[in-house]
């Protein structure tokens, strides 16, 4: 069933003001394991299933939850830019940060793969294509949080294919980057209207 942003917020959902003014960085975090509805959820598990699989094939357990939730906070804090009043849910940035992930590997290793590599990115490509047509039809659908996710994944995806034990410097450069980035962040409530949602 679909839920009002009034009670995504109230169960943890992430909201600009809250997030950035009154530092409640936690809603980045619990806003990736709410779903607006039923179809939200059984979508993004979906998605993950099918990548999800491949991931853990290539990864060690501690590179995809990096990837994972690395992915999921950009994502967060991307939606927040784009959308600094709105309440925002779901998995869909981490989701994408293992899409990417998956792809980053894939182009680290496209000589190995050979025809693998070839079919792979079309299939890719065709994934992406369809949640881009599906973000411009659906407004409700963040598709700064699925771009964002998918980069971060991408570089996490390069990143540990190159260096396979290196996955808490790709951690730790992301965490710098996203605390230099929720610094700046205020500068997007400098009108005191903007925070009135609650």
């Amino acid at each position: 069933m679909d839920m009002s942003a009034e009670y995504l917020y109230s169960i943890g959902g992430m909201f600009g003001p809250s997030v950035v003014m009154d530092g409640e960085i936690w809603r980045l975090f619990t806003a990736m394991f709410l779903h607006g509805g039923a179809e939200h959820i059984i979508m993004n598990m979906l998605s993950l299933y099918i990548v999800g699989r491949s991931v853990e094939m290539l990864f060690s357990k501690v590179a995809y939850l990096g990837i994972y939730f690395v992915s999921g906070l950009v994502g967060g804090l991307a939606s927040i830019y784009f959308h600094p009043v709105s309440v925002g849910v779901g998995a869909s940035g981490a989701i994408f940060g293992v899409f990417g992930a998956l792809a980053g590997f894939a182009l680290v290793h496209y000589k190995r793969m050979h025809d693998e590599f070839i079919s792979f990115m079309r299939g890719f490509g065709i994934i992406l294509v369809l949640n881009l047509v599906i973000g411009l039809v659906f407004p409700s659908v963040d598709l700064s949080a699925h771009i964002a996710g998918l980069v971060v994944g991408v570089i996490g995806g390069i990143f540990v294919a190159k260096f396979p034990k290196g996955i808490w410097l790709y951690v730790a450069i992301m965490t710098l980057l996203m605390v230099l980035f929720y610094n700046y962040l205020p500068v997007l409530y400098v009108n005191p209207s903007d925070v009135l949602f609650k």
